[in-house]
């Protein structure tokens, strides 16, 4: 017997048309490529993504077909948002900071029909036109017509500007519905082996993550938030944001392409921000703003941080300095990308201010309608202790059954389980620990030693700006930790006192056999660091030695 309720279809176009009916004086507010600052409101929003989706389909966008964009975080693009998904297209996010080689591998093998982009990224576009013109048909420039920049286009492409496209476009427009389970949005992954991999969410599962990620004990998203998401909307769809905030009713910041810590610290403030959301990289920069300028945040009371682990640095000083509460989650593009937040129960309600720190370095418990295990070597599950560390598996309404083009379930084990690439522990409050990526851990002697804690010891040493922990190759031991480190600006770094701080605080065979002062490190596109580079260039550095 099936309950007698009402069945109707979680439509992602329900979320927008929910916002406009009855939050449709909410801010959304956008600074530009221009340097200044646009405003309108949710209702706004959905008007404009109706007239949006006519633009669409004059030409040709049917049911289905991607819609690609290389975009920063503004109006327009969360338009191309709401309405390519509203009209039962797919909204394909391209992140422009991949290698050229790759974003042309990635139009092409989503098979892009209509490119919208940002005015920064037109020599790009021009770069690879010639490599993405049997998918691309037009490219849309997300601008007026007094700014359109120059573009070369490969042969039977056209060029388009949106604002004018707009202008000749109507409203008329009723938001279809059809099966929840419809793909949605598209992502490419970077933290896979070999080519990026595409993620296809329906509009069921962004939807329950939108509810998940606005309840109290995650975002805590209301109608009067100011929610400002520094990670990009090109980036696994700036964690939810978009749509979270709509749900909620909250106001909406956009911060554009300049996020440097000056650059935000005026934005939070200007637009009395209370919640915002990025990466460690970020954070550093805003921090290194704000004690070198004097300058204080008004209005922000929590900073989610994700993407990589927290450095102790950033939750004690944000906490001890400024009164924020400076909080950490963790997800994977496959996850949509939000599965854990640290967010207390009772049993951290007696915690000391340093224990509380402490704990505030694990990525947090799992959000509701996801469930998530630890297993060895051979699959067997582990105790949650707090001590045993393995391979994290999870599954769950919003995580990847499958990669684009896949067969569904081909990235499952035979329960049903998604393996993350990730070891970590899971303590008896059900907290979960990234200790390593699983490529990442070193085995020293047959023992596992977590890169993740010897970096957040190292980057609290007071002349230390990033770490990194690699695996080198050892004559004795196979492999050994080796510590890079950048100094602050301005800093020296004595590789001896960062070998100090770290005694008594990890066991003694944990210690890095060397540290090396570097001037910078590798990054990938999504902020994080790039440890394959790493690897390939010290590998062999201790067998040099």
């Amino acid at each position: 017997m099936l309950g007698l309720m009402q069945s109707q279809g979680l439509m992602i176009s329900s979320i927008l048309t929910h916002a406009a009916r009855h939050h449709g004086a909410a801010e959304v507010v956008s600074r530009t490529h221009e340097n200044t600052t646009h405003r309108y409101t949710w209702a706004g929003v959905e008007r404009r993504s109706r007239r949006l989706v006519k633009v669409l389909l004059a030409h040709g966008v049917e049911r289905q077909d991607r819609v690609g964009t290389l975009a920063w975080n503004g109006y327009r693009h969360l338009e191309v948002y709401y309405a390519s998904s509203g009209m039962e297209a797919i909204v394909h996010t391209i992140n422009p900071r991949l290698h050229p080689d790759d974003i042309a591998y990635i139009i092409n093998h989503a098979a892009d029909k209509i490119l919208f982009v940002d005015l920064s990224f037109a020599p790009l576009i021009s770069l690879i036109a010639a490599r993405i013109a049997d998918t691309v048909k037009t490219v849309v420039m997300l601008t007026d017509t007094a700014n359109m920049p120059e573009v070369t286009l490969a042969p039977g492409m056209t060029l388009a500007c949106y604002e004018q496209l707009m202008d000749a476009a109507d409203e008329d427009y009723v938001w279809p519905r059809f099966d929840e389970n419809t793909a949605a949005s598209l992502c490419y992954t970077s933290g896979t082996t070999g080519r990026p991999k595409g993620v296809l969410y329906s509009h069921r599962s962004t939807w329950l993550h939108a509810y998940a990620v606005s309840m109290p004990d995650v975002l805590d998203i209301r109608a009067t938030s100011r929610i400002l998401p520094v990670v990009p909307m090109f980036h696994v769809n700036a964690w939810g944001t978009p749509y979270a905030t709509a749900l909620a009713g909250a106001a909406l910041i956009l911060p554009g392409r300049h996020l440097d810590g000056a650059s935000m610290a005026g934005l939070l403030n200007a637009e009395r921000v209370t919640f915002t959301s990025g990466v460690p990289t970020v954070w550093l920069g805003l921090l290194q703003h704000l004690r070198s300028s004097g300058q204080r945040l008004e209005t922000v009371t929590r900073i989610m941080t994700g993407g990589s682990a927290a450095p102790p640095l950033l939750i004690e000083a944000f906490r001890d300095e400024y009164g924020i509460r400076f909080e950490q989650g963790w997800g994977m593009t496959e996850l949509s990308p939000v599965g854990t937040f640290n967010a207390p129960k009772p049993a951290q309600a007696g915690l000391t201010r340093d224990e509380a720190a402490r704990h505030m370095l694990k990525q947090g418990r799992i959000l509701p309608g996801l469930d998530m295990k630890i297993v060895d070597g051979d699959g067997r599950e582990l105790p949650w202790d707090g001590v045993a560390f393995g391979d994290l598996k999870v599954r769950g309404p919003w995580v990847a059954s499958a990669y684009f083009g896949e067969e569904p379930g081909a990235a499952l084990d035979k329960d049903g389980w998604f393996a993350t690439g990730d070891v970590a522990t899971i303590d008896p409050d059900g907290f979960m620990e990234i200790t390593d990526r699983s490529k990442d851990v070193i085995k020293s002697g047959g023992e596992w030693i977590s890169s993740i804690t010897l970096e957040n010891l190292a980057v609290s040493h007071p002349d230390v700006m990033e770490a990194a922990v690699i695996a080198a190759a050892h004559p004795k031991w196979d492999e050994r930790p080796l510590l890079l480190v950048v100094p602050l600006p301005g800093h020296t770094v004595d590789p001896a006192s960062v070998l100090a701080l770290l005694e008594g605080k990890v066991a003694k065979w944990w210690l890095p056999d060397e540290v090396v002062v570097v001037d910078e490190l590798p990054h990938t596109a999504t902020g994080k660091l790039l440890k394959t580079s790493l690897r390939t260039r010290y590998k062999d550095h201790y067998l040099k030695a």
